[in-house]
């Protein structure tokens, strides 16, 4: 029986958990640089299916990816083009509301006269102590701390939209380069696998891409139908701030299964803010979104993701869940189409190989 060196075996164990939580903290160190290529990855994949399209259509392929990034650039620069001024005006509207909120008097003269409305509908309920209290609690805020603090508040946010600005930038570069190289980092992967079983591999690996592509590409086209009806909507009844909450909707309509719900909620509560909106508008707000995501889960949803892999619901929210759990924002976008992906797998691979046992 051999007998091992009680050092040796502890140098060894020593020396894996040292490595082990040297790759742990170097993962941590790169997490920002993971996420801006896992982002980039996932964008060049929705591209991809515009580029075979322009391919089909006789374009090569240096051509086509120009085609589809300058038609990309083009349009993020109209949108932003369009909307940033709009929105940079009635963020400054916004910010001038908030102000006249705080002015000395002003709160007092809101909450009198939700006490008039209050007493004369409701004059059975004992309101006068509870808007004593409201006064009393609003009397005693410091608005100076108050403003100070909203712009320390605009100073932080401003950072965080420079330094995503920033990310947002690196993301583009390598969107562009693992667009235009799609084809030949699928052949250094392919080239990995086995001969005998690299047609097989490649099969399954085209149908992923295909439908995480036509996933993106989707949940995009979901974003722009939202925005632009809700931008048109908004401005009807006319809604505070449309364009803000409009560029709200399409952003939110990107994130899956709670998306729309989260964004839609946020456009309700601010058409509820006294001085800013009323209860009948936030009421016609909260229909149409009623309306707009029973439409758009029984209608538009599935004409669009029709080409993508369906998912059944249970596995949407526990996909939806974890991702964003690990990854935050970015595990809930890719949830869906790793969860995809998987369902292929189990399908073409796992059940076949059980139905030939």
């Amino acid at each position: 029986m051999k007998i091992h060196n009680p050092f040796r075996v502890a140098l060894l164990a020593t020396l894996g958990v040292g490595v082990g939580l040297l790759l742990i903290g170097s993962v941590e160190n790169l997490s920002t640089i993971l996420l801006y290529v896992g982002t980039a990855l996932f964008l060049s994949l929705g591209l991809d299916p515009v580029v075979s399209f322009l391919e089909r259509r006789g374009l090569p392929r240096w051509a086509a990816v120009l085609a589809t990034i300058l038609g990309v650039l083009g349009i993020f620069a109209g949108i932003i083009l369009m909307v940033v001024p709009i929105i940079v005006s009635q963020i400054a509207q916004l910010v001038t509301q908030i102000e006249e909120l705080l002015r000395p008097g002003r709160w007092n003269e809101i909450v009198s006269g939700a006490q008039d409305w209050a007493s004369s509908t409701l004059p059975w309920l004992p309101l006068d102590q509870v808007w004593g209290g409201i006064q009393h609690w609003f009397s005693t805020l410091d608005v100076g701390s108050i403003s100070t603090m909203i712009g320390n508040s605009i100073l932080t946010i401003g950072g965080a939209v420079a330094a995503g600005l920033g990310g947002a930038f690196i993301v583009l570069i390598l969107t562009i380069y693992f667009t235009a190289s799609t084809p030949s980092l699928k052949s250094a992967v392919y080239q990995l696998v086995p001969a005998s079983k690299r047609a097989r591999f490649i099969e399954l690996a085209e149908k992923i891409t295909d439908s995480v592509g036509y996933y993106v590409m989707g949940q995009v086209s979901l974003g722009v139908i939202n925005g632009i009806l809700s931008a048109l909507f908004l401005s009807i009844i006319d809604a505070p701030f449309p364009a803000v909450l409009a560029v709200v909707a399409f952003f939110f309509s990107l994130i899956p299964l709670v998306g729309t719900l989260t964004g839609s909620t946020i456009i309700v509560l601010t058409c509820l803010i006294p001085g800013l909106g009323s209860p009948a508008m936030a009421l016609i707000a909260l229909i149409y979104y009623l309306v707009y995501m029973q439409i758009e889960a029984y209608v538009i949803s599935p004409r669009i993701m029709n080409r993508a892999v369906s998912v059944p619901g249970a596995v949407v929210v526990i996909a939806a869940l974890a991702g964003g759990a690990l990854l935050n924002l970015l595990g809930a976008l890719i949830a869906i189409p790793v969860a995809a992906s998987i369902l292929i797998i189990y399908r073409e691979v796992i059940i076949p190989r059980q139905n030939e046992r």
